[in-house]
């Protein structure tokens, strides 16, 4: 399972805006360019997909440039994930999959349709806690997080069982 290049430049692209949220600063489709080492083609296709998703506003004009539409700690990562790419699975998933047939041949017993469910909740309870103010500090402080995170839920998923 990979993520694709639309969700890892465009979360590249919303980090490099969030490091100048708290200085009013609405950097520009050129210097996110430079910074991200991305073609301005690809940097302004990735930042309209936002814009359009409501994760950004941009202002034209010499002045002018992409801010958040929220601060960043209310900025969740799930969100950002489903305006970028989607969800890994979905109640589509099957019907989208099925084959040559008109339904899967796997519809009353599938346990391959468990196993991406399982793995989009996981993914879910992740990124469902993130807001993009985490990703904005440092690497390890991020870990931390991440690891509070996933012990929280596997405590959450041994009371359940």
């Amino acid at each position: 399972m990979k993520f694709s290049a639309q969700e890892e430049y465009g979360v590249r692209c919303l980090i490099r805006i969030g490091k100048f949220y708290d200085d009013g600063v609405a950097p520009t489709i050129p210097q996110i360019s430079e910074a991200e080492k991305l073609s301005q083609h690809n940097v302004a296709k990735l930042l309209r997909v936002m814009r359009m998703g409501g994760i950004l506003e941009s202002e034209r004009g010499h002045s002018g440039g992409y801010t958040l539409s929220m601060p960043p700690e209310e900025l969740k990562m799930s969100e950002v994930l489903a305006v970028l790419g989607g969800r890994l699975f979905d109640d589509d998933f099957c019907m989208n999959h099925s084959g040559v047939a008109s339904i899967c041949t796997h519809t009353v017993d599938c346990s391959v349709r468990s196993l991406w469910k399982v793995i989009q909740d996981a993914v879910d309870g992740v990124v469902g806690k993130l807001t993009l103010r985490d990703l904005l500090g440092r690497e390890n402080d991020l870990f931390s997080k991440l690891n509070t995170i996933l012990q929280d839920i596997d405590s959450i998923n041994q009371t359940q069982n």
